[in-house]
């Protein structure tokens, strides 16, 4: 059997068990990881050694000739290619969205270095960085250095020894694939969500439909164009290659068949070819080692995942996508994409995704690559040979065509995917959870209690102890922290942290329900024990005893999704002349507000849901934490939330407990120490901020447990 037949096998294996073993199979994906690190193993010294010995191979007279004859039509089809990748944007239906919040919304990502990323300052750092873009710039004019010089051959030829080497490890690897597939497709298939699944079918239209209109009209009809060669002659000829191309995923080993294919297409209409097939010899080797069309195509994945993420790639910054996204693809794919995800701050869990969306799709891009190589080595080739022509009604007529039918195939496919119509899930994940961990006997009053049931003297940790019951103060709208779930239950990340505390402390557990005006006088007469976490502020530090942090938020400006780069930057959000701002909490960050924006009007408002429900009128944004608004998106998509970059400013929140009780105080701040060690904070976090779903969730279906019945 073939090693494609293998991988073939591999995939289809792979996703056969998952769908059967569902969550099951999950433990099979270090495996898959594996594989994935070995092939990325050889990347960058490959990339390193092949562009030296490839252009030191050279002589002047090749290298001119190179640079003269493909450097221009290399530049053009790159053109071709960055522009098809823009217009996937074009694919993306305008879907209702929303997203839990990520931790790449309030990470203060490193300000663009351009010259750092570009000029290897030290090439041994850029080595054990990744940073291909200065790693490529090294390898190119090293090797560019090497032209000319005497006595280059032995060095040439031990880079060269070198290479072959690494494609052996590479080889090695790639007989692997079947198993490293198979482990992929496996958990990919019985883990993934559903909704993911679904999504994922968006990029898959876009990108297949792009990679064959580029390999089958684009690229063949741009030869056509320029040369003689007939379109038949183009396609039909180059066959074989371009099947066993798409057929094993692997381009390189068609670089033969690509080269010969080239120079009888040469032989046939020069009448001295000589010239034109030698160039053919050095440009098809040679352009194996810079991005082609098929290579640079993935990078339709980072819009993609900006998209299903609801982090948006916006249009102001398409041009260092793609300016940065070509000289990182000078290395493999399976770096560069991770690179580019923390680049434009898309969520780097994304990347599984997209190693599923390869595996499967994966050939559709290699067909494309074939059939760059084979275009750039005619259209070079036919350069040199005096071939090529330049008829502008010819060329005004294909680019007319093509732009025309581009534009109406993406769009068709957009207007096919609206057309089915897609169901928001957000809102139901979000207002389905239940607790995480099973919590304690719970009841919720629905009234304050008197005062003299409380036994309001002695300690708070006495009195809790003596009642058997923990009483808790809680506020309404605050999610996700304090709210009531599909089934009426009282959940949240507060909460559970309460439910853990009646656990730890052997008691029941009573919610009341409170405005903050109220809180303080609860607290000290003793009706309530202590509340669910509110910010720590000057105020609240003076007229409330606190225990220390358990949570720090991010302050942010919740908007309307369009309005989203209005808000992104600190200069984007000062350059605004005027500005009305909805703020609910303390005086202290009003001040706060007015001082980083003296020009803002603010509007103080008792609850967020008044901005969202569209009570308050001209207001521009909601002042709040990226925590809570990223949960009330879900429930009002149309919403999304900002932080200005570089300005983040954490709002540490603490529980509140009655006044002057030390012992409370000490016994909370011990508490919250343990819960932060033994990892209860984090979980919590995870499943109610981050809405992770890897525990306390309805298994995802499978065969094995929902037709055959065999596991709970």
């Amino acid at each position: 059997m073939s090693l494609a037949a293998q991988v073939l096998l591999g995939l289809g294996s792979g996703i056969v068990a998952g769908v059967f073993l569902g969550e099951l199979i999950a433990p099979v994906g270090i495996v898959g990881q594996a594989f994935i690190l070995l092939l990325q193993m050889t990347v960058l010294p490959y990339v390193v050694v092949s562009l030296v010995s490839g252009l030191g191979s050279l002589t002047a007279r090749e290298a001119a000739e190179l640079a003269r004859s493909a450097g221009g039509f290399l530049l053009l089809l790159w053109g071709i290619a960055l522009t098809s990748v823009l217009l996937f944007s074009l694919v993306i239906p305008d879907w209702t969205s929303a997203s839990f919040f990520s931790s790449t919304l309030v990470e203060q990502s490193a300000p663009f270095d351009l010259l750092r990323l570009f000029i290897p300052a030290n090439v041994f750092e850029s080595l054990s960085g990744n940073t291909v873009p200065a790693v490529v710039v090294f390898s190119i004019a090293l090797g560019i250095a090497l032209i000319g010089i005497e006595n280059t051959g032995s060095l040439v030829r031990s880079l060269s020894l070198i290479t072959d080497a690494l494609g052996r490890i590479t080889g090695f690897v790639v007989r692997l694939a079947p198993i490293g597939v198979f482990a992929i497709a496996a958990e990919a298939a019985g883990t993934m969500d559903l909704e993911q699944i679904r999504s994922l079918q968006v990029y898959a239209a876009g990108y297949i439909a792009l990679a064959l209109f580029l390999s089958l009209w684009v690229l063949p009809g741009l030869v056509t164009t320029l040369t003689p060669f007939g379109y038949r002659e183009v396609v039909w000829m180059s066959r074989d290659a371009l099947v066993t191309a798409f057929a094993t995923g692997n381009v390189f080993i068609v670089l033969s068949m690509l080269a010969e294919k080239s120079k009888e297409l040469i032989k046939l209409h020069a009448e001295d070819a000589e010239e034109g097939a030698r160039l053919v010899g050095v440009v098809v080797p040679t352009s194996f080692s810079v991005p082609s069309c098929g290579k640079l195509l993935p990078l339709c994945f980072i819009l993609f995942a900006g998209w299903l993420s609801g982090s948006h790639i916006s249009v102001t910054e398409y041009p260092a996508l793609v300016s940065v996204g070509l000289f990182t693809f000078f290395g493999h794919t399976f770096v560069a994409i991770p690179f580019l995800l923390d680049m434009f701050r898309v969520p780097i869990d994304m990347f599984q995704l997209f190693i599923v969306a390869d595996s499967i799709f994966g050939r559709f891009g290699t067909l494309l690559a074939a059939m760059h190589i084979l275009s750039l080595s005619l259209l070079a080739a036919s350069g040199a040979a005096g071939l090529i022509r330049v008829d502008w009604m010819r060329i005004g007529r294909y680019v007319g065509i093509t732009i025309v039918a581009g534009i109406m195939l993406l769009l068709g496919i957009r207007v096919g995917f609206e057309s089915l119509g897609h169901q928001y899930q957000g809102y139901q994940r979000f207002i389905e959870r239940g607790l995480l961990d099973e919590g304690v006997p719970v009841r919720i009053l629905g009234s304050v209690p008197e005062v003299g049931a409380t036994n309001a003297s002695g300690s708070v940790l006495t009195r809790i102890r003596e009642r058997g019951v923990l009483r808790v103060g809680y506020r309404a709208d605050l999610l996700p922290f304090a709210f009531q779930n599909d089934a009426g239950q009282l959940v949240g990340f507060d909460v559970e942290l309460m439910h853990h505390l009646a656990r730890d402390l052997g008691v029941r557990l009573e919610f009341v329900k409170l405005e903050t005006a109220d809180l303080a006088p609860l607290l000290a007469s003793g009706a309530i024990d202590l509340s669910t976490g509110i910010a720590v502020t000057p105020e609240s530090m003076e007229q409330l005893t606190l225990s220390k942090p358990y949570l720090d938020q991010t302050l942010a400006f919740v908007v309307e999704d369009h309005r989203r780069d209005d808000f992104r930057s600190r200069a984007a959000v000062k350059g605004r002349a005027s500005l009305r701002l909805a703020v609910t909490g303390s005086s202290y960050y009003v001040r706060k507000i007015r001082n980083y924006l003296p020009q803002a009007e603010i509007v103080e408002i008792a609850s967020p849901r008044a901005f969202f429900q569209g009570k308050i009128e001209g207001v521009d944004a909601l002042v709040y934490t990226a925590e809570a608004g990223s949960a009330w998106s879900l429930i009002y998509p149309r919403f999304t939330v900002a932080v200005p970059q570089p300005d983040v400013l954490r709002v540490p929140f603490a529980f509140p407990v009655a006044p002057g009780d030390g012992e409370m105080t000490r016994f909370l701040n011990g508490w919250i120490d343990l819960k932060e060690r033994d990892g209860t904070g984090d979980r919590l976090f995870d499943y109610w901020i981050r809405g992770r779903t890897q525990e306390k969730r309805t298994p995802r279906w499978s065969v094995i447990r929902d037709v055959l019945g065999w596991v709970e």
